[in-house]
Parts: C-alpha cells; structure tokens; sequence
C-alpha cells in the first residue's frame, strides 16, 4: 500500500481517535457547569452552542435532501440529544468513568450482533473485560446510585441507535448532516435545560463556559466522528469507542485529578489492546475506497 493510500485509510480511525479525546476533555470541564445549570442546563449549554456554531460553518440549509433523508437526520439528531441529556443526568450522582463504562454496553453490543468471525468475538471480549475492572465490584459497587446507573444504562440504548442512525446519513454531507442533527438534538434537550435552570442559563460566566464546553465536547468530536462512520464497518466503530473509558479516565486523571488504580490501568491496556486489534482485522480498512468529504 502506498504512503498516500496508508494515510487515508487510517484518516478515519484518526478521527475517531481526536473525537474521543476532545469528548472526554469537554466533559470532565462540563461537570464545572453543573454547580450554575445542573445537568440538564449543561446538556442545553453543549448541544445549544454546538448547533449553532456548526450550523454557522456548514450552513446546512444549502444541502439537498427529500423526505427519508430529513427523517433520517431528524432521528439521528433527536437521539443524540436523548444520548447527551441522559448521560449528564446519570454524572450527577456517578463518577464519570463508571458512567462511561455503563454507557459503552450500548455500542459493545452493536458490535456483538454484527460479529461473524471468531476473532472478532475475541476482540469484543477483550474489551469487555477492560470494561468490567473499570466497573466498580463488590462492596464499592453498593454504592452506585441506582437513579444514576439507570440514566446511564438509557445513554447506553441511546448510543447504539445514534450509530445507526448516524450511518444511515453517511451518504450526505458529513458536516451539514451533523449540524442539523445537532440542531434537532438542542430543540429535544433546550426545554429541559431552560424547565430545570431558567434564568440561571443567562449568567456571562455560565454562558462562556458553555460555550467552550460546547465546542470541545461536541461540536469538534461529532464532527470527527461522522467523518469515521463514513469509512469504518458497524462493529469496528463500536469497538473502537472501547477505547472511550480509557480516555476518559486520563481526562479525569489530567483534569479532575482523578488517580487510578492498578486495576484500571490493566482496564485501559485492555481496551488499548482490543482496538489495536480491531483496526488490524477490519476488512473496510482495506476496500474503502470513497472520498472522506464531499
């Protein structure tokens, strides 16, 4: 494979990657918010400014589409927005990589149902188990808010329909079908955010930090990650995104603070490892051959 044809052919994973990094930092400064907002104000603040700042680069107004093609966006926007309120409601009350890892059961077992061969199987089970040391056991796991783990467990249903829904717009332009589904996700989570925080959403502070949350945490991650859905297969997205409770937890631990024990370190090799080999055993890699953007 030549220099340029490797280069593109990783392009997508790359992406993924960034995405990943960007949405774990966005977040662990969103729970900074939650003091000024609450959960649903965040959640209002991130899809909020990120529809708007999207809309305002790709101007989604100007692409093409007939009725199955909005029906589509619109389903894909209005579960993003479903996927977002309901993780933030579940970081009120859980730590952020336990959330993470509830969360991440959704995609896991996308990628189940499209597993075929046996190493595929092996590759999900890898990560599984990375997933389940970053899992709190025994007592500690006691003390998980059930409200909080039910939130997060609705993200997780909400996840895997936002990969479907996603691919089912991957014939559009990247760029426009993300903001307008961001636009459709802000008018599902805006009634909540302004019912719960009010006049509080108005604060200089809370609307700049927002703001930064907003572009860090969504508008660059799901940019990046509609640009992955374009060239990489269902289960490979979704074992990928095994990587999240990894990068989630050195967010944590870079921003927050947050220290790991060796268990979670085995965790995020775990994943690391799971990855790795899914990029290497994805046949995609090898036949996609469509342009990234239109």
């Amino acid at each position: 494979m030549s220099r340029p044809s490797a280069l593109r052919a990783a392009a997508p994973y790359l992406c993924l990657a960034g995405a990943m990094v960007s949405l774990s930092v966005g977040t662990s400064f969103a729970k900074a918010l939650f003091p000024l907002v609450g959960a649903q104000g965040t959640s209002a603040y991130r899809v909020g400014f990120s529809a708007l700042v999207l809309c305002l680069v790709w101007r989604p107004w100007r692409m093409a589409m007939n009725r199955s093609d909005l029906v589509a966006v619109v389903t894909y926007g209005a579960v993003m927005g479903a996927m977002n309120l309901c993780f933030y409601m579940a970081l009120r009350t859980i730590p952020m990589g336990v959330a993470i890892a509830i969360e991440f059961t959704g995609p896991l077992s996308l990628a189940l149902v499209h597993a075929r061969k046996p190493v595929h199987f092996a590759w999900i089970a890898l990560a599984a188990a990375g997933l389940g040391l970053l899992l709190p056991l025994g007592d500690a796991s006691l003390n998980l808010d059930p409200v909080g783990v039910a939130y997060a467990a609705t993200a997780a249903v909400f996840w895997a329909l936002y990969i479907v829904a996603g691919q089912r717009t991957g014939h559009l332009h990247g760029g426009r079908s993300v903001a307008l589904g961001m636009a459709t996700a802000a008018a599902v989570v805006g009634p909540f955010g302004v019912a719960a925080a009010g006049a509080a959403l108005l604060n200089p502070y809370a609307l700049g930090l927002g703001l930064a949350v907003a572009v860090v945490s969504s508008a660059v991650p799901y940019s990046l990650e509609m640009v992955a859905m374009r060239a990489i297969s269902r289960r490979s997205f979704g074992v990928m995104l095994s990587l999240e409770p990894a990068v989630g937890a050195l967010a944590g631990l870079v921003v927050l603070g947050e220290h790991l024990v060796a268990r979670q370190w085995l965790a995020i090799a775990f994943v690391i490892a799971a990855s790795v080999g899914t990029v290497a055993t994805d046949p995609s890699r090898q036949s996609a051959e469509a342009p990234l953007h239109d």
